[in-house]
């Protein structure tokens, strides 16, 4: 039996797709980056100044048995993580070497890969940003209709999600409303808030602009807000990319390379 036969549709312009790309290798980087920086104290704090005797959340070596193992600590509770949080590698670490750019133990390295690619996703998002305001991509293609947001509607495209049933036909043509809101949230809310937390903890921002770290609690609130945002995003880009994965990957990154899309003609 033939395969059904299907539309190529526009679904991505050129600039949506580069920097998309750009985006993924640049938070990438910051990640990994991030990671090595937090490794020279992984601890969190609330407030402005470290209080080291009370951290919310940190990653350090403990004893059993005469043997040093990893202990993650959230709030009050004690986690034992040898080998991916606190000791790996048989030496004191927050994230093992794996998760880490460089992979070797450096502060400065760490922030010289940070502070690079933090200026290139800064620049890149505005870039995505300006040609979307400007060619209409987030009116026509990221902001819901008023019946998109009806709440029947919302709860059947949760029903249809957990069930791992997508768009099919002509309904594939445009962004379902999780989308849209996930996407406005992570673009609109997650992204800028990484970036101010980030320049919050800067010496030379905190010297010019010394109100900026009290807008979220102080220097250490806005080190572990900074912290929260890239988890969030973390766990955005696996749950797209499993979404991806499962909704039919070779069509979806047929879209964000070629731009375009195909749409099963029996409604497929």
């Amino acid at each position: 039996m033939p395969p059904p036969a299907s539309t190529l549709v526009r679904r991505h312009s050129l600039v949506t797709r580069a920097t998309h790309w750009i985006n993924l290798a640049a938070l990438v980087v910051l990640l990994l980056s991030g990671l090595q920086i937090f490794n020279a104290h992984p601890a969190l704090y609330w407030g402005d100044v470290s209080t080291f005797a009370r951290p919310w959340v940190a990653m350090f070596a403990g004893e059993r048995g005469g043997e040093a193992v990893g202990v993650t600590k959230i709030g009050s509770t004690l986690f034992e993580t040898t080998g991916v949080l606190g000791f790996s590698g048989n030496e004191v670490r927050g994230f093992p070497s794996w998760a880490t750019l460089p992979s070797y133990r450096s502060l400065a390295d760490g922030r010289r890969w940070h502070f690079a690619f933090a200026w290139l996703f800064v620049l890149n998002g505005l870039v995505y940003v300006s040609a979307g305001l400007i060619g209409g991509h987030f009116r026509r293609d990221l902001l819901p209709g008023r019946d998109q947001l009806a709440p029947g509607h919302l709860l059947r495209e949760v029903s249809d999600h957990a069930r791992l049933r997508f768009p099919k036909g002509e309904a594939a043509r445009r962004y379902n409303a999780l989308q849209k809101l996930t996407y406005l949230a992570v673009i609109f809310v997650l992204l800028p808030m990484m970036v101010l937390t980030g320049l919050s903890m800067s010496p030379g921002m905190n010297a010019g602009f010394p109100w900026l770290p009290e807008l979220f609690g102080g220097r250490q609130s806005a080190r572990t807000l900074h912290f929260i945002s890239a988890g969030l995003i973390v766990l955005f880009v696996l749950v797209h990319v499993a979404m991806v994965l499962v909704s039919g990957p070779v069509n979806s990154l047929r879209a964000m390379i070629t731009g375009k899309y195909a749409i099963g003609e029996d409604g497929r």
